[in-house]
């Protein structure tokens, strides 16, 4: 096989792992955070060290590649590199300094984490950086502009919406506090709303294979997830507004 037949084999990975996901995830919450049992999964690492490692291929291994390219010195490709590693670098190393210290995540969850993020990492950082074709035009070109503003506001909201979250802990101290600022106004989960959009973007930016595969994983495991967390707030707290929806304003 060449290398653009493996690479496709892997993006279809992709769309399966992501299709397993969503069904999985709309009968089981993924056990982390305010969904973890306590029990029940097997060995646990502390929720620090467990996204740290889940989500450090994201950085590194993405790096790698990326550096293996034949196009890693032309100014599309850097672009796309500042683009991921943006988000990443404060997924992986500012994020899980912020989290509420004493949650435990099993350790099946950060291994099935690091496994998505090499394979994830590969075919979205060889496709900049290699296989693609990025004239210089394509800064003008209205996928690219559009894919971009789409991922700067996921990220803008996606920053701002941890950032409540964050203070509501302190508010909070050891318990849960429902959110009231922001977008939080509108629905349960605006920080998986961003993300979900900051993948759109990456998608329709880089117009590859690898972005859609990963901008529709992203769906089927955030989409169930906020759907969780939107249920865990009526269940927990009985005056919780009423006209707030899950992930999109106004629909679900």
């Amino acid at each position: 096989m060449t290398e653009p037949d493996i690479y496709r084999l892997l993006v279809w990975v992709i769309f399966g792992l992501a299709g397993v996901t969503f069904l999985y995830l709309l009968r089981r919450p993924a056990p982390y955070g305010r969904h973890f049992p306590g029990s029940g999964w097997g060995p646990t690492v502390s929720g620090r060290a467990g996204w740290i490692g889940m989500e450090s291929p994201a950085v590194f291994f993405f790096l790698f590649v990326y550096l293996e390219g034949s196009l890693k010195g032309s100014l599309l490709s850097l672009v796309f590199l500042a683009m991921w590693q943006g988000h990443y670098l404060n997924r992986t190393l500012i994020y899980p300094f912020r989290m509420r210290t004493g949650r435990r995540m099993p350790l099946v969850v950060a291994g099935s984490g690091f496994f998505f993020n090499m394979l994830n990492a590969y075919v979205n950082a060889r496709f900049v950086s290699h296989l693609g074709e990025y004239p210089v035009s394509w800064l003008t070109n209205p996928c690219f502009l559009i894919g971009a503003a789409v991922f700067a506001g996921g990220i803008v909201l996606n920053v701002h919406s941890d950032g409540i979250l964050r203070g509501l802990r302190k508010q909070g101290g050891t318990g849960y506090v429902v959110p009231d600022r922001g977008a939080f106004r509108h629905v349960s989960c605006p920080n998986y709303l961003g993300e979900i959009l900051e993948w759109t973007g990456w998608a329709i930016a880089t117009w590859s294979p690898g972005g859609l595969a990963f901008c529709v994983y992203t769906i089927a495991n955030l989409v169930p997830r906020a759907l969780s967390n939107h249920r865990w707030y009526r269940e927990r707290f009985p005056d919780y507004p009423p006209s707030r929806r899950a992930l999109i304003p106004g629909v679900f």
